[in-house]
């Protein structure tokens, strides 16, 4: 699909809302079908999705796409099927003893049309993964993917367009001009994975037609190291957490905190696990490009200014040489840092690692007070006190102790950033909701008590209202 006027892209909506009208609360069966579909459209097109995203990121590992897209896609998807009649369920909700025999229920509702917009880091994932919890739903679907994968976008959009009428499903692709028109329709609800900066931008607009927002945004997410911490486990799990897909991961490890005598032989067993993991980078399919030029750049320019402000660079793979073309950067670790470096102040979204030392664990906890709320926290080592007060006294959207980033593959657990890193949540039943209307439903029966409070008022009345205030 060719990039969408605003008029176009209003006609795509007006489609959509009439046949929700038509059809403003699908069965069971109906929504069923719905992620049936989709469960197929990701599955018979799993081969040309590895071989887009990989095409749209210039070398892009197939066995992460395949784990870290696909496999969770199909998780997903298996998990709503699973649930999703409990999850229909009108729920009976207690009645106060002064309204009985009324009774009181929550039925959910689906919204509407839901706008999503997907980031370009797993664009099939965090396409498709909203869209899941919005069809769960029962609601009608607009995705805009985005730009800087076109070959997935477009991928995206064919395959849609076999699966799907266009007002069940459609899939809007072009620039950044027609995801800024499409931030501005009058969805019922829109979805938004992206960054901070672009979050408040789409927010703004969202807000213009009082469009309820979900942001799943970002931040510098903190993996705090313990005296108690097993070196070598650490060092291997940090390391995988900021390798996958080359740290171009929401939730990977932005910086370490870490006691101050264990910082440079914990740098140095990051290090050796990292050359473990990726023995080589050029020519290595394991190991990710980043996407585009510019970003390419911005890594490579907060290097340059880390090392020109006094930082010690520590890469494990040094005098292996990288074809410029290939996007690949080299993992590296950062000693020596200062926080007004741009690797200190901005999200890094690459494989660029931050060891911070600190002396006590009060200094590290008032590091994390400090920044923006992460969209991720990680602690390494016991579970003791000391990780309890961190857990009591930081916030995150998530975390997942003595390992990274797997707290997002939970479906029984929401997925959300708090503050800086995003409002509202999805996976597995918090989607659903997300995507519905709780709807209140009071049923007061003829014979019902609240007849006695009506006008014209007397002792009867006073006499009933002294009862309530004792009782309610």
């Amino acid at each position: 699909m060719k990039s969408d006027t605003l008029e176009h892209l209003h006609l795509h909506l007006q489609g959509q809302r009439a046949a929700y009208l038509r059809e403003p609360f699908p069965t069971l069966a109906q929504r069923r079908d719905r992620l049936q579909r989709l469960r197929r459209l990701v599955a018979e097109h799993g081969e040309a999705f590895i071989e887009a995203v990989s095409a749209d990121f210039g070398q892009r590992s197939r066995h992460e796409t395949e784990l870290y897209e696909l496999a969770v896609m199909e998780a997903t998807t298996r998990h709503a099927l699973k649930h999703l009649r409990e999850w229909m369920q009108v729920q009976r909700v207690k009645t106060a003893l002064h309204f009985l025999p009324g009774n009181n229920k929550l039925m959910p509702q689906p919204l509407g049309v839901v706008g999503v917009i997907a980031p370009w880091n797993y664009p099939v994932l965090l396409a498709l993964a909203p869209v899941v919890a919005a069809l769960a739903a029962g609601n009608r679907v607009m995705l805009k993917p985005s730009e800087l994968t076109p070959r997935t976008s477009q991928l995206l959009a064919r395959a849609v367009a076999q699966y799907f009428a266009p007002d069940e499903f459609t899939v809007i692709t072009g620039d950044a001009r027609v995801a800024q028109a499409f931030a501005s329709l009058r969805f019922d609800h829109l979805f938004f994975t992206g960054s901070t900066a672009v979050g408040r931008q789409v927010a703004q607009q969202a807000a213009a037609n009082l469009t309820p927002v979900t942001l799943e945004l970002g931040g510098k997410s903190p993996a705090l190291v313990h005296e108690s911490a097993d070196l070598l486990l650490t060092a291997e799990r940090i390391a995988h957490g900021k390798l996958v897909n080359a740290g171009q991961t929401c939730v990977a490890p932005d910086y370490v905190l870490v006691p101050k005598h264990m910082a440079r032989p914990l740098a140095d067993a990051i290090a050796a696990a990292m050359k473990r993991l990726y023995p080589t980078l050029e020519g290595n399919d394991d190991y990710s490009s980043i996407v585009s030029p510019r970003h390419h750049a911005r890594l490579q320019g907060m290097l340059v200014e880390a090392k020109a402000m006094g930082a010690q660079l520590i890469q494990p793979h040094k005098g292996q040489k990288l074809n410029p073309a290939s996007r690949k950067l080299a993992p590296t670790l950062v000693l020596k840092s200062r926080a007004e470096m741009q690797l200190r102040r901005e999200e890094i979204f690459g494989p660029i690692l931050p060891l911070i030392p600190y002396t006590e664990l009060d200094e590290a906890i008032e590091h994390i007070q400090r920044e923006e709320r992460p969209l991720a926290l990680y602690w390494f080592g016991k579970k003791n006190e000391d990780c309890e007060r961190v857990l009591r006294e930081t916030h995150a959207g998530g975390v997942t102790l003595n390992d990274c980033i797997w707290h997002l593959g939970q479906e029984e657990q929401p997925f959300g950033g708090v503050g800086a890193s995003g409002q509202g949540s999805y996976h597995g039943e918090w989607g659903f909701r997300t995507f519905s209307k709780d709807k209140p439903v009071f049923d007061n029966p003829p014979l019902a008590a609240t007849r006695l409070l009506y006008p014209p008022y007397g002792p009867v009345f006073e006499g009933l209202l002294a009862v309530l205030k004792r009782i309610a």
